[in-house]
């Protein structure tokens, strides 16, 4: 489009003016220009909407997992304890009448049989009856925790023994099986983590005593330990 400033002879800035607004007239109502900005989107399109029950699902996915974290595993069997520590008060009289280490290590690993025996299903009854699981939430952490100190107790015990250092496995066993309730103890109550702290004790003591001592720290420990914070467990949460 031609502009053709006609400058008033007074002032020439006002013809270049009227130049100027007839071209931004034309412009702006130019049909090239409008159809232009009608073809143009005035905004993206939307994405699809997310229904609400997957977002409500999210949420109490989210609140699930948050509430298992922070949970306590409370399925420690308080009688159960109870149970373990007599038969390892039984256990500690049984060895101390046997005459060749052979036998008094075969008395006291028939015990950690027993002792497992009696564990896991009081374990797996309390947390049935709390609703909760050993194998999920803070139950698989006190699992995976307790676990390690026992397999490695149990290599240990093999090596020692061919090595003939029977007098030093009380300590070891003590040492570790505290070991193991204390981290396992970590996802449990309080009472727990404190009970292994006592093990662990007994363990440390059993090092520097006469290696005759041993099945007093096995009754200390595995014994006397179990029942006074086994009752105590049953008698605050629930069994």
């Amino acid at each position: 489009m031609e502009c053709v400033a006609r400058p008033v002879p007074q002032s020439p800035v006002i013809g270049i003016l009227l130049c100027d607004i007839k071209y931004l007239t034309a412009l702006s109502f130019s049909p090239t220009l409008l159809l232009v900005r009608s073809s143009s989107p005035l905004r993206a399109p939307s994405s699809e909407p997310i229904p609400i029950d997957a977002r409500a699902a999210d949420h109490l996915r989210y609140i699930r997992e948050t509430m298992e974290r922070a949970a306590e595993f409370t399925a420690v069997p308080g009688w159960g304890g109870v149970a373990m520590g007599i038969t390892a008060l039984a256990a500690a009289w049984l060895a101390s009448r046997q005459a060749t280490p052979q036998s008094w290590v075969i008395v006291w690993l028939a015990e950690a049989f027993v002792a497992v025996a009696i564990a896991a299903p009081a374990a797996a009854t309390k947390a049935r009856r709390a609703d909760s699981s050993l194998f999920t939430g803070p139950g698989r952490k006190f699992v995976l925790s307790f676990a390690p100190p026992i397999l490695v107790g149990g290599l240990l015990t093999v090596a020692l023994y061919q090595l003939g250092a029977v007098s030093a496995l009380p300590a070891m066993w003590l040492l570790l099986y505290g070991t193991a309730i204390v981290t396992g103890g970590a996802f449990s109550v309080r009472a727990v983590p404190i009970m292994g702290l006592c093990l662990m004790a007994l363990g440390v003591a059993a090092l520097f005593a006469p290696p005759q001592w041993g099945n007093l720290f096995m009754a200390g420990g595995f014994g006397l330990v179990q029942i006074g914070f086994g009752s105590w467990i049953a008698l605050r949460h629930g069994g």
